[in-house]
């Protein structure tokens, strides 16, 4: 009998041959399906991204952090208005990107129940602001997930290996959320990656996306806009 066990397709499910899955992660990356609490690695770098300091923070606290500008745990919405400008967004986009970031995760990141008039976001609760419905990079917790944003790219990196245009990424906003309020937030940050980190072919790399869940890319092209560089990574 033919051992099925380890198929990725289905022959009378045509979605999964147009969206494939990757089966050869492990060839490369150690454990692929495994959570990392504090790197980022994908099978081009099975270390993470190499000079970047976790400060011993979950991965997705490290995507929050760059936003807390004096390194007190508590990202207020005029700190990210700060880390937006430093990245490269103009004025007026860093005011309304910096109420709705904050407007929309303060809450659920608060120590105690009463809401706060100055809509902070504590760092160490980011998890609790984390989407319903996503792509499932990140876990509940916060940590990384590789498998899941190597498959990311394997079902919708149709065009350009690797890389994703800005209508592939809606699309997979709009397959991966199921709410449709976590689908408007997810498009929203689709949006702004793409605007921050998109090449001169206007294509969204998977080292661009890999760099954004563990913050380092706002490092990055903080540094590139404060040497008067356009913050763009191929």
């Amino acid at each position: 009998m033919e051992n099925n066990a380890l198929a990725t397709e289905a022959p009378y499910a045509p979605v999964t041959w147009t969206r494939r899955v990757r089966n050869d992660l492990e060839d490369t990356l150690p454990k692929p399906y495994m959570a990392r609490a504090l790197a980022a690695p994908d099978v081009d770098h099975p270390n993470g991204t190499i000079g970047h300091n976790h400060n011993h923070m979950t991965v997705l606290q490290q995507h929050v952090a760059f936003f807390d500008q004096d390194d007190n745990g508590i990202v207020y919405p005029w700190e990210t208005y700060a880390g937006l400008r430093a990245i490269g967004f103009n004025p007026i986009a860093s005011l309304v990107v910096s109420i709705l970031i904050n407007g929309a995760m303060s809450y659920p990141t608060l120590p105690g129940w009463i809401p706060s008039p100055f809509f902070p976001i504590y760092v160490v609760n980011i998890h609790k602001a984390k989407h319903g419905s996503d792509s499932g990079v990140y876990d509940p917790e916060g940590r990384y997930v590789p498998a899941n944003l190597e498959n990311m790219f394997s079902k919708y990196a149709r065009t350009v290996p690797d890389k994703l245009t800005l209508c592939f990424g809606f699309e997979v906003a709009s397959v991966l959320t199921m709410e449709s309020e976590c689908r408007i937030t997810t498009k929203l940050e689709w949006a702004i990656l793409y605007v921050l980190a998109r090449d001169e072919q206007g294509m969204l790399s998977k080292e661009a996306v890999r760099r954004c869940f563990d913050g380092s890319l706002f490092e990055y092209c903080a540094k590139l806009n404060q040497r008067g560089g356009h913050g763009k990574m191929g």
